[in-house]
């Protein structure tokens, strides 16, 4: 498939255009290819270990949540350098999507932990530069067990914040680094907020405003969005995909 045609679709059915995020998020494609897209690969991260592993899989387009260009302008040396070169050597294209990908009703990491979570979407959810990108819905479960719930998804237990009541009844999450939005779940009513991390203050803020808040990891929040999206590139376009796994235990 030609790269264009797919990089067209990928900004229509994510928004790009449309989404304001971090200059550095750098929406789209980061890093073009020959132009022919045969095999897709995910990652959460963009670093050379994700783009060895997609040389690996023989795939020639790497989605990423976070992209080459996270870390801010840099000198094409060093660890730069060698991922450039690297994805120039393997014809690897590079497609990265930050809060379009978070907020995505179908693909994003917060309707997608939403729904495994078995929370019951009823609304947006956590404001940053004047947009909403997280959910918020209802679920009845007792504290205990949600958090064995939430460790079964992420696949590790989440640092808890037991700070609220002991049944679980409006969840609003935020994947990645939102710990800085906990007193919007507080004034949203909520009563449990599930993110990625936070800052060391964001415990007094737990604390003082009773609520439960649950660590999850910055990476394993954010593994689903894009997996979800090479599946729906794979199933639209009959692409084969991987997701490559590289975890930050962070």
């Amino acid at each position: 498939m030609r790269l264009d045609a797919l990089v067209q679709y990928l900004d229509d059915y994510l928004q790009v255009p449309n989404t304001r995020d971090a200059p550095n998020a750098l929406n789209g494609l980061q890093v073009s290819n020959r132009g022919e897209v045969t095999r897709v690969a995910a990652a959460v991260d963009l670093c050379h270990a994700t783009v060895q592993l997609a040389a690996a899989q023989g795939a020639n387009l790497l989605l990423v949540h976070h992209g080459l260009f996270w870390g801010g302008l840099r000198p094409l040396a060093g660890a730069m350098y060698r991922r450039v070169a690297s994805l120039l050597e393997h014809d690897i294209a590079v497609y990265a999507s930050h809060l379009p990908l978070d907020r995505h009703p179908d693909v994003g990491n917060n309707a997608l932990l939403a729904r495994r979570l078995g929370v019951s979407v009823r609304g947006a959810f956590g404001e940053s530069d004047g947009q909403t990108i997280g959910v918020w819905g209802e679920l009845e479960l007792a504290r205990d067990a949600f958090a064995d719930r939430l460790a079964g998804v992420l696949g590790a237990p989440a640092r808890a914040l037991a700070f609220g009541p002991d049944h679980v009844r409006r969840v609003g999450i935020v994947t990645g680094a939102g710990g800085s939005l906990i007193p919007q779940a507080a004034a949203a009513g909520l009563d449990t907020y599930v993110t990625g991390e936070g800052a060391h203050w964001t415990y007094f803020d737990a604390e003082e405003l009773h609520l439960n808040v649950y660590y999850g990891g910055h990476y394993l929040t954010e593994t689903f969005g894009v997996r979800a999206l090479a599946e729906h590139l794979g199933e639209r376009f009959s692409l084969p995909w991987t997701f490559l796994d590289h975890p930050t235990g962070l």
